[in-house]
């Protein structure tokens, strides 16, 4: 995870408990974090109500973007006394425990509550010889409180057979899905631009940022030159930055439209400045090819490459990707996103990547890894689901309001 993150400190105010539902999850390995915010995300559509808190390692760091249902606490001390006053407090219903790493004081005393618990991710790496004392009887006895075990290989799922788990619980799934749900868009928009530019080289600049706006303007050139019916949309990370990179562009003599103001492509059209905000589905499932900005200049560390993927574009980006460092490797060693780290190289990509076999067999590879674990998360989901809605009848039976 980025370096520049806040570390959890162990002295951060309690908030009160939310109302409604509450799912505790933890990251045992911070790097996973984003499948827990998917999870939250996918719950929180299923039940408006539901929050997530999540606890971290410590000394691991927060993330700089969390959805708006979660709530980030530090994992208490691992005394009893710290375990029971987090488990009193906060009253979840359920806990996901991601990865492994137990930690027998919190889990003990969520045990002894009887908060349902369900394991996501169970990897090797999180139940080394050396982490657990399996001799004990109490960390067994933790390990056969989780009611659902989702490990990632058979290998994991065997060291905990051999560990005394009842083989019935546990369920070979893989990991979590990271990516979300494709984004959503105007379906009329969509169609009536699709047919416009149904027979010219199409790519994205999403989320520019103003000071690598001239890099993008001049790969773009640089096509025009190889490909002169080349159109590019152009996303400005903010919108109201769209006004500055418009008056660029008119001095440059360059041909554009402003789609906040109206405009739609023309056949003499070289840019769209696309700067309004809700209408990236669109515009991503419009281009064959996404550059994903705020990337090329050092400071800003990227946008999700989940975004594009989900919806079947090819992934360019540069160098500075520092928050989705983990993402892009992984895309990029699955042959789904190439690197480019200056106008030329950028220019290169797009009209390399506009021949329909090489953009389809990068969107391809990309949609392969940002729906991979989409039926794991799915089967979380049920089974949370289950639990909340055990929780909601026990609530109303014992007149507890937070059910």
């Amino acid at each position: 995870m980025p370096s520049s993150r806040r570390a959890v400190a162990a002295d951060v105010p309690r908030p009160d408990r939310p109302e409604g539902s509450l799912i505790w999850a933890h990251a045992a390995d911070p790097d996973q974090v984003v499948s827990l915010f998917q999870l939250a995300k996918r719950a929180q559509s299923l039940r408006p109500d539901v929050n997530m808190l999540l606890t971290l390692p410590p000394l691991a760091g927060w993330p700089d973007s969390v959805p708006d249902n979660v709530i980030f606490q530090p994992l208490p001390e691992e005394s009893s006394a710290a375990a029971r006053g987090f488990i009193e407090h906060w009253k979840p219903q359920a806990c996901v425990w991601q990865t492994g790493h137990l930690r027998s004081a919190v889990l003990n005393a969520a045990r002894a509550a009887e908060v349902p618990m369900v394991m996501v991710g169970a990897d090797v790496s999180g139940f080394e010889e050396s982490r657990l004392p399996w001799r004990r009887r109490s960390d067994r006895a933790i390990l056969n409180s989780f009611r659902a075990i989702y490990a990632n290989t058979a290998n994991v799922a065997k060291m905990l057979i051999r560990a005394g788990v009842d083989p019935e619980v546990i369920d070979v799934t893989g990991p979590l899905q990271e990516g979300g749900p494709a984004l959503r868009c105007n379906e009329a928009d969509r169609a009536e631009l699709s047919e416009s530019l149904a027979i010219r080289p199409v790519w994205l600049a999403a989320m520019v940022q103003p000071d690598e706006f001239p890099i993008v303007i001049e790969a773009h050139r640089q096509a025009l030159r190889a490909a002169h019916r080349m159109m590019l949309i152009l996303v400005p990370r903010r919108p109201e930055d769209g006004a500055a990179m418009v008056a660029s562009l008119k001095d440059q003599g360059l041909r554009y439209v402003v789609w906040s103001e109206g405009g739609f492509p023309e056949e003499t059209t070289q840019i769209i400045v696309a700067d309004t905000y809700g209408e990236m589905g669109m515009w991503y499932r419009l281009s064959p090819v996404t550059f994903m900005g705020s990337s090329l200049t050092a400071g800003h560390g990227g946008r999700d490459p989940y975004e594009p993927a989900a919806l079947g574009s090819a992934i360019v980006y540069g160098p500075n990707v520092s928050r989705f460092i983990r993402s892009y490797s992984k895309f990029a060693k699955a042959g789904a996103a190439r690197l480019v780290k200056d106008a030329s190289s950028l220019s290169a990509a797009v009209l390399r990547l506009n021949a329909p076999d090489q953009s389809a067999s990068m969107a391809q590879a990309a949609w392969e890894v940002a729906t991979e674990g989409a039926e794991v998360t799915d089967k979380v989901l049920q089974t949370l689901e289950d639990i909340l809605d055990e929780a909601l009848v026990k609530g109303r039976a014992t007149g507890d309001a937070r059910a």
